[in-house]
């Protein structure tokens, strides 16, 4: 993994910021390896129980770096395909919703065309009351594809998607939460999700990985296969040791201690 994105895990939390805050974390060849890396380098890091996504300075992500696209940036890899199917450029965002634990996105400043697309992939997402935000790429005479079309048609209407779309403007927070991009807004996002983060790692991880495993059929499983997948995911967990230890721990009203 290289400079373009940092890792700090305490407390069962990983610490993930995007970290080319001289260019608002704009998206170059080296930032698109950077997050494949590190979504990578989650995936088997099972200490983890909850991941916050941010960016240094003073936006999450602007987007594009259109320079160094100009530059070189068509090489990437766009025929090579995930186990999942995504390629490269939609492994940055999609990448986070395949993580088996929850992603919580803590986003001020601007999310731009690709930035906003790697939002979108975080399980929870929290912003600033004035953060920015648009769907961007056809201002510059490009279609979304960083797996946002993927990722949106579970968070808004496709009429608003459309309009967005086509037009490319910018919108607030306050309109972010109303068509469902954003959870909610907070003055303090980054600080907010760590909050939120530290509830959620508070559970039994396997719970949590397993409920994550079901929403994220939810977009496309027809109604017998969630049901089965319910009844799998259930099995996996009651009376474990894990189960087990968040029952006497409610019980015995004291932090639960788990193993993961």
């Amino acid at each position: 993994m290289n400079d373009r994105v940092t890792i700090t895990v305490e407390g069962g939390i990983a610490d993930v910021r995007l970290n080319r805050a001289d260019k608002m974390n704009a998206i170059d060849p080296a930032m698109f390896e950077g997050i494949a890396a590190a979504i990578d380098r989650l995936a088997g890091m099972t200490d983890v129980r909850c991941v916050v996504l941010s960016g240094e300075g003073k936006a999450f992500c602007a987007g594009l770096d259109m320079a160094s696209m100009a530059d070189g940036g068509s090489g990437l890899g766009l025929g090579e395909r995930t186990a999942e199917g995504a390629n490269l450029p939609q492994q940055v965002a999609w990448g986070w919703r395949m993580l088996p634990m929850p992603v919580i996105a803590a986003v001020h400043g601007v999310a731009f065309g690709g930035g906003f697309q790697i939002l979108s992939g975080a399980d929870i997402r929290i912003a600033h009351p004035s953060a920015r935000f648009a769907i961007r790429e056809t201002y510059w005479g490009l279609v979304p594809d960083m797996a946002g079309i993927a990722l949106w048609r579970t968070l808004a209407r496709d009429d608003v998607l459309r309009e967005l779309t086509y037009t490319a403007r910018e919108f607030d927070g306050a309109e972010a939460v109303r068509h469902g991009f954003v959870t909610r807004l907070s003055e303090d996002p980054f600080g907010e999700a760590m909050m939120l983060a530290r509830e959620i790692a508070a559970k039994n991880p396997q719970t949590i990985r397993g409920a994550k495993t079901l929403y994220n059929l939810a977009a496309d499983a027809d109604s017998a296969s969630i049901l089965l997948a319910e009844t799998e995911e259930q099995l996996k967990v009651i009376r474990s040791p894990n189960q087990i230890e968040q029952v006497k721990a409610n019980m015995e009203k004291r932090t639960a201690v788990f193993v993961d």
